[in-house]
C-alpha cells in the first residue's frame, strides 16, 4: 500500500564519553584528610601524656595516734565513744587515782624526812669543826698540865729523897749519940755502984741516954715518913707519866679534825643525794598520778575503742586510737620506671573515689626503698629462678593549704594522682 508507513531505520547517536580522573588520587586525598587530624591529635596526645605520670596504687595517709595506758589500774571513767570527734586535751579515760594519791603522799613524807636529815647533817659540820678545835685546845692544855705535873712530881721526889737522906743521916747521928749515952750510962752505973760518982751524975747520964733513945726513935720515924713521901712522889710521877701519853693521844685525836669535818661533809652530801633520790621518787609518783587521766594528744576522730569502765589495764595496753584529720597526705606507689623525671616540688592533681572533686598538692618526698624491702620477708633474688618484677617506690604528696579544710579526706581512701612533670 501506498500509504503504508515504512519505518526507516534510525541511526543511534552514541552518548558523550565522560572522562574520569583516576580513583587512586581521590583515595590518597581522603586518606590525607582523615589521617592528618589523627596524626596531629596523636602528637598532641602524646605530648600531653608525656607531661604527667599517674597511678591507681595510691591512698590517703595520716597520723593515727594509738592511745594506751602508761600505768596499771582500774578504769573508773570512759568519756568517749567510737567515731566521736575530740579536740586536743579532751579527757578520754580516767584510771582510779587513789592508789597513786597515797604514793604521792608517801613520797612527799620521804622528801620531808630527807630534807630534815640534810639540815641536821649541814648543821653538824660547824659543830664538829668547833668541837674538834676545842678538843685540840683542851688536849694541848692537858698535855702541858701533865708535863708540868710530871716535872713537879719529879721535883717533889727529889725533895723527898733529899729529906730521906737527911733523915737517915740524922738517924745515924742519933744512934751514935744514943750509943755514947748508953755507954756513958753503963759506965756511970758501974761507977755509982762503986760510989765513985754521985747518984745525981748517974741519973743525968741515964736521962741523957733516954733522951738519945727518944731522939733515935724520932729520927727513925722521920726516916719512915720521908720514905713514905718518896713513895708518894714516885706514885705521883707514875700518874703524871701516865697522863702525858693520854694527853698526847687526845691531841692526836683532835688533830683528826679535818677528817672529822670531811666525814660530816660526806654525810651532808649523802643526805643531799638521799634528798635528790626522794625528790625523784616524788616526781615519778606525781607523774604516775597525772597518768591516771588520759587526754587526747591531737584533734581527731575516735576509733578502735576497746576499753570499758571496770576494766583493769596494764602499761602499754592500747585502749583506742585517734585519727588526726587536719594533717593528711597522699602516698602514691609509682613504678620505678615512672620516676625518671619525678622530683620534689612538682605539682600534683588528684581525685578520690568518694568525692567528685579534685585536690591540688605537691610532691614532698620520694621513698628511700621499694615497698617490698620494708616487708616482713624481703624478697631474696639470689636464686636461679629469678623473675624480674617492676618495683614500686612510695612518693609522698602533701596537699596545698586549704585543700582539706572540710576534713573530708580520711586515711585509707583510694586516690588517682597525676604528677605533672613540667
Amino acid at each position: 500500500m501506498a500509504d503504508t508507513l515504512v519505518e526507516t531505520p534510525k541511526t543511534e547517536t552514541p552518548p558523550p564519553r565522560i572522562v574520569r580522573k583516576p580513583k587512586r588520587h581521590r583515595g590518597a586525598l581522603i586518606a590525607m584528610l582523615v589521617l592528618l587530624p589523627l596524626l596531629v591529635g596523636g602528637y598532641f596526645l602524646w605530648k600531653y601524656l608525656g607531661t604527667y605520670e599517674s597511678t591507681d596504687d595510691a591512698q590517703i595517709d595520716g597520723h593515727i595516734h594509738a592511745i594506751s595506758a602508761r600505768i596499771s589500774g582500774h578504769i573508773s571513767q570512759v568519756l568517749v565513744e567510737d567515731q566521736q570527734i575530740v579536740k586536743a586535751g579532751d579527757v578520754l579515760v580516767v584510771i582510779d587515782p587513789r592508789d597513786y594519791d597515797v604514793a604521792v603522799a608517801k613520797a612527799e613524807a620521804d622528801v620531808a624526812d630527807a630534807r630534815a636529815a640534810l639540815t641536821g647533817s649541814q648543821t653538824e659540820i660547824p659543830i664538829t669543826s668547833t668541837n674538834t678545835a676545842s678538843t685540840l685546845q683542851t688536849a694541848q692544855s692537858t698535855l702541858a698540865d701533865s708535863r708540868a705535873g710530871l716535872l713537879s712530881a719529879q721535883r717533889q721526889l727529889s725533895a723527898a729523897e733529899s729529906r730521906l737522906a737527911a733523915a737517915e743521916a740524922q738517924v745515924t747521928e742519933a744512934q751514935a749519940n744514943y750509943k755514947k749515952a748508953a755507954d756513958d750510962e753503963r759506965r756511970y752505973k758501974q761507977l755509982v755502984d762503986k760510989e765513985e760518982i754521985s747518984q745525981q751524975l748517974y741519973e743525968q747520964a741515964a736521962q741523957a741516954a733516954a733522951a738519945a733513945k727518944a731522939t733515935v726513935d724520932t729520927r727513925i720515924a722521920s726516916v719512915n715518913e720521908a720514905r713514905h713521901n718518896v713513895a708518894v712522889a714516885e706514885a705521883a710521877i707514875q700518874q703524871a707519866q701516865a697522863k702525858v701519853p693520854q694527853a698526847e693521844a687526845s691531841i692526836q685525836s683532835a688533830l683528826t679534825a679535818p677528817q672529822q669535818v670531811a666525814i660530816s661533809r660526806s654525810k651532808a652530801k649523802s643526805s643531799e643525794a638521799k634528798l635528790a633520790q626522794q625528790a625523784a621518787l616524788l616526781a615519778q609518783a606525781r607523774l604516775n598520778q597525772s597518768y591516771t587521766t588520759i587526754v587526747a594528744p591531737a584533734a581527731g576522730i575516735i576509733g578502735k575503742k576497746t576499753v570499758e569502765v571496770g576494766q583493769n589495764v596494764s602499761p602499754g595496753q592500747q585502749l583506742m586510737a585517734i585519727v588526726q584529720l587536719d594533717d593528711v597526705w597522699v602516698i602514691a606507689n609509682f613504678k620505678e620506671t615512672q620516676l625518671r623525671r619525678m622530683q620534689p616540688g612538682q605539682r600534683v592533681r588528684f581525685s578520690v573515689d568518694a568525692y567528685s572533686r579534685e585536690y591540688q598538692g605537691r610532691i614532698t618526698g620520694i621513698g628511700g626503698a621499694s615497698g617490698s624491702r620494708f616487708s616482713l620477708l624481703p624478697p631474696e633474688n639470689a636464686t636461679g629462678n629469678y623473675v624480674k618484677v617492676v618495683q614500686r617506690i612510695p612518693v609522698r604528696i602533701d596537699l596545698d593549704p586549704g585543700q582539706n579544710a572540710d576534713h573530708h579526706l580520711r586515711p585509707g581512701m583510694s586516690v588517682d594522682p597525676k604528677v605533672f612533670l613540667r
